[in-house]
């Protein structure tokens, strides 16, 4: 197994928990389907005790989100009907890394304006997340955007997609989000993390957050 090695034998500490790359040696790799945004995969792997074992999985170019804060400390909730729950959900504005090369902070500023019509002036990474790791690849990073301008209608080029057209958006207080969260009102990962992840990062005026161009660990 490559990155850290086994942790037996010895008491585990604080400095321990972070999360490391690892991989098992992959003797055989299957792609079963592949679709405009997605693939599934299969490995084949040697897992420790040299047992053999298929690991299906879906393969995801990654994600951005963003939680919205304006002055009041709202945050802006947009909601998206999503077909594999069948339900209507309240999320961040966010989208696929669609864009080769693209910095993850523009193309968070860039699903900010083309989903809810709004620029920000101040950015933060606020926190990274796997959306599903037992079952598919993808990383979303999620960003803190303040200072928060509306674009107007005649300056805002970005064309929203079909699915996008109907979304409507609210401001939620903050605190309310959390809320909504803790009580199961609000289910979108994404907009579980990012909301507590704000709401946690509130207590020091976001002094401790990475900058909006931080690398990926």
């Amino acid at each position: 197994m490559n990155g850290d090695q086994s942790q037996a034998g010895r008491e585990l500490t604080l400095d321990d928990v972070r999360d490391v790359p690892a991989s098992w040696e992959i003797l055989n790799s299957k792609e079963r389907f592949k679709g405009r945004v997605i693939a599934v995969r299969t490995d084949t792997v040697r897992m420790p005790g040299d047992e053999v074992a298929d690991r299906d999985y879906v393969v995801h170019p990654g994600s951005v989100a963003v939680v919205a804060l304006d002055e009041d400390h709202r945050v802006l909730l947009l909601r998206q009907y999503r077909h594999p729950v069948r339900r209507l959900l309240w999320e961040l504005p966010a989208g696929i890394r669609d864009v080769e090369g693209e910095p993850l902070v523009e193309c968070a500023a860039r699903e900010l304006a083309e989903e809810a019509g709004y620029r920000a002036k101040t950015w933060h990474t606020l926190v990274d997340i796997y959306s599903s790791p037992g079952m598919t690849n993808e990383h979303i990073r999620i960003f803190l955007a303040r200072d928060l301008t509306e674009i107007p209608e005649d300056e805002n080029g970005f064309v929203r997609q079909h699915e996008e057209t109907d979304m409507p958006v609210v401001w939620v207080p903050l605190a309310d989000g959390v809320n909504r969260a803790l009580t199961g009102m609000i289910h979108n990962s994404p907009a579980v993390a990012g909301i507590l992840a704000a709401y946690a990062a509130l207590s020091d005026g976001f002094a401790a957050l990475r900058p909006a161009d931080a690398e990926e660990a």
